[in-house]
């Protein structure tokens, strides 16, 4: 299996706080057309009576359908979300292959569980030898830390093209 250098807690949740700068949005947006579609449904909104708008349960479940959706879309796609590429992290399995959308599942709903206990699941890559968090465990996939522009992923400078 090829070596490759895993980041440190910091690029994660670096690239996590980019990250929820785009989600949020969609999260807002995706809520503010479902809360329209509901009043429109109910009628007069004039009224002052909003009690006919979405219930709780279901903005719940329509904010953890924007992460696990956002989150899963890019990880599929090319195993990096914006905020990964910002970073320098690409998201593949323990056989270095792309992910799965089973595993893809699994990831996210194994990275609530990280957060819940004080961000635990987090922490424990700062004591793990291979700086592997618990849903990295969970969804057998790995978060791999790519070289800069123009290096090679030993850290030399890359050789110029011949096409330059």
């Amino acid at each position: 299996m090829q070596q490759f250098e895993r980041p440190g807690i910091f690029r994660r949740l670096a690239a996590m706080l980019y990250d929820t700068f785009l989600v949020l949005p969609m999260i807002m947006a995706v809520v503010a057309v479902a809360t329209g579609i509901g009043v429109a449904i109910s009628g007069n909104p004039g009224d002052g009576d909003y009690s006919a708008t979405l219930p709780p349960w279901l903005v719940q479940l329509l904010t953890v359908g924007c992460i696990v959706g956002f989150y899963s879309y890019f990880w599929l796609l090319k195993g990096q979300t914006l905020g990964m590429q910002a970073w320098r992290l690409r998201l593949r399995s323990f056989d270095g292959e792309a992910i799965s959308a089973g595993q893809a599942l699994l990831r996210c709903l194994g990275a609530a569980v990280s957060l819940l206990p004080a961000g635990a699941g987090y922490l424990w890559s700062l004591v793990d030898r291979n700086k592997r968090c618990w849903h990295d465990y969970f969804s057998r996939t790995d978060l791999e830390l790519l070289p800069k522009a123009g290096k090679t992923a030993t850290g030399k400078d890359a050789a110029p093209s011949a096409h330059a």
